[in-house]
């Protein structure tokens, strides 16, 4: 007889919510829709690898034997010649003759991914992200102006106040950050660093979240609401 399967209990993960300065000025409960989802290695590899798949260029293209130059006169009379028979110069066979079975720019390496399968393999992701204390929450960015000096000054007391030291050691794909609305000023910050990547919230993918270490999410409240969001409308 088969033994039926207990779900375990989702135990609310309270994460802390840091200042841009690293001080901790509050928490919040980790929604369980969101953060309490069983991790689907199946289903995130299907997801990710078509992702990777839709965006890739078909650009290796070689020509036929109908659209190589030339070819048009018959090299040499059909008998009489000793040689072999031949119609073109431009046969595969012949140098500088069209290509046989070669790539062509016509192939499409799209897959299709619905969109209960997409925001899936992300929740997937990101309850495991926070199972592994690799998410970062914080209250807001602020910045006037521009400034990749403050924009370092900043991961750096983040570093600090989460107890995260490869924020500012990790010199690849370090840290994604999700900002609840797109801004000019901190976009441009973080623009300069290699390791760094700023996306809006509504827009977060399995492939980005996997790719970096660490998720900093700007103001919590605001982001959950959103997932919550793409939640409702994926069902």
């Amino acid at each position: 007889m088969a033994t039926k399967k207990i779900k375990k209990e989702y135990i609310p993960i309270e994460a802390p919510i840091f200042s841009m300065d690293g001080k901790k000025i509050g928490s919040i409960a980790l929604p369980e829709s969101i953060f309490g989802v069983q991790w689907r290695s199946d289903l995130v590899h299907q997801v990710t690898t078509a992702m990777q798949a839709n965006l890739r260029q078909n650009r290796a293209h070689t020509k036929d034997r109908a659209e190589v130059s030339g070819g048009g006169k018959k090299p040499w009379a059909q008998k009489g010649t000793g040689q072999a028979r031949h119609g073109s110069s431009r046969s595969p066979i012949w140098r500088h003759g069209g290509i046989t079975f070669g790539p062509r720019s016509t192939r499409d390496y799209s897959e299709k991914i619905n969109k209960k399968m997409r925001i899936g393999a992300l929740l997937s992701v990101l309850s495991r992200k926070a199972k592994d204390g690799e998410i970062i929450l914080v209250d807001k960015f602020l910045m006037n102006n521009p400034k990749t000096s403050v924009a370092k000054v900043t991961l750096a007391k983040l570093a600090k106040g989460s107890d995260s030291g490869a924020l500012v050691t990790k010199k690849k794909n370090t840290a994604l950050i999700a900002l609840s609305t797109y801004s000019t000023n901190v976009t441009k910050s973080f623009h300069n660093f290699g390791n760094v990547m700023t996306e809006e919230t509504r827009s977060l993918n399995p492939v980005d979240v996997l790719t970096h270490k660490y998720l900093i999410i700007e103001d919590p409240e605001v982001a959950f609401a959103t997932l919550l969001a793409r939640i409702k409308s994926s069902k």
